[in-house]
């Protein structure tokens, strides 16, 4: 199989017994880092899995200022980027194939990084397969429909993978921490009571569990923050020019509210990591981590689907070869 895929697909070839295989804890090579699937999860994406039935309570549990003790951050420009070149291989058999979607769902608080994800992770793939929706306040139009409704609308085509920046999310996360927020969704009143937000988490999980079920793969990643890092991003908007434009005032604001969404979070982490659409905690503290950390999960994800170039008929390939008689 290895020997159908372009080179940067391809596994290492097997260590000669005078090059014996790395040890944990050791710096795993540059251009084997991606290629090796074991490594990759077990060495980056698992410890960031939330597990389907655990009980998050931020910050416990998940240390913002993460990095893997096997990767140096002097390699990791290099690493990222051969994680991209099989970004983009998957995403052109993805593309080919026409039978998965894939879902990135990105949620994370202010200045966590999800713009720099998008621009960093999603650089060297096609831009025509992918697309970018962020969700921002519902309009007066939006609020007339189900709160699921403006989201069904982006989901992407088979064959074609879809991030949202802010997600269907929201509606368990900031709109819990606003209360004001439910209310102006103008619901009748047993959809508003107490069990609002366990009810959403069944219906999102419901939603979440149909959208795999039909082919489009979800994959849900929270770009987790310290309070403190946040501070000096906010502070770095403020005092460098060329940042002021991503400075908000209500930035600020929503600080005041930290512990409430560390609380919201945690609810909808522990409620929400399904074995069909699992959450993986990115530790955001460090730029560059969380970029590898992304361009890993996504791998492994575009991995498991291992979408293939179709296989042509013996009357297509007939054509071809008509085809290129007729070009001589």
């Amino acid at each position: 199989r290895d020997a159908e895929l372009p080179h940067v697909c391809r596994r290492p070839p097997r260590r000669s017994q005078a090059q014996p295989a790395s040890r944990p804890g050791t710096v795993v090579s540059i251009p084997t880092f991606f290629e090796d699937r074991p490594t990759l999860a077990k060495r980056l994406v698992k410890p960031l899995l939330v597990k389907p039935g655990s009980k998050v309570k931020l910050p416990a549990g998940f240390d913002p200022a993460y990095k893997a003790s096997f990767v140096k951050k002097s390699d990791a420009d290099d690493t990222l980027q051969d994680g991209i070149r099989l970004l983009a291989e998957y995403q052109d058999r993805l593309a080919a194939q026409r039978t998965f979607g894939l879902l990135v769902v990105l949620q994370g608080l202010d200045a966590s990084g999800k713009d720099g994800v998008v621009k960093h992770v999603m650089s060297g793939v096609n831009p025509q397969g992918v697309e970018v929706h962020s969700f921002k306040v519902p309009t007066d139009g939006e609020l007339h429909h189900d709160y699921l409704w403006r989201y069904q609308l982006e989901l992407p085509e088979r064959g074609q993978i879809t991030i949202f920046n802010r997600s269907h999310y929201e509606e368990v996360l900031v709109v819990r921490v606003h209360p004001e927020n439910l209310q102006r969704q103008n619901l009748p009143s047993e959809a508003a009571d107490e069990n609002v937000w366990n009810r959403r988490f069944r219906e999102i999980n419901d939603w979440e569990r149909y959208l795999v079920a039909n082919g489009i793969r979800v994959v849900k990643l929270f770009l987790h923050m310290s309070k403190e890092e946040q501070r000096k991003r906010l502070l770095a908007r403020i005092n460098d020019p060329e940042k002021n434009w991503k400075y908000s005032a209500d930035d600020a604001l929503e600080r005041r509210f930290w512990d409430d969404y560390q609380a919201a979070y945690s609810d909808a982490l522990s409620n929400t990591s399904t074995a069909w659409a699992p959450w993986y905690v990115i530790p955001a503290d460090h730029k560059w981590f969380a970029h590898l950390a992304v361009a890993g999960v996504l791998v492994e994800r575009l991995m498991e689907i291992d979408p293939q170039y179709p296989k042509l008929s013996d009357e297509q390939k007939k054509e071809l070869e008509r085809a290129k008689l007729e070009l001589g």
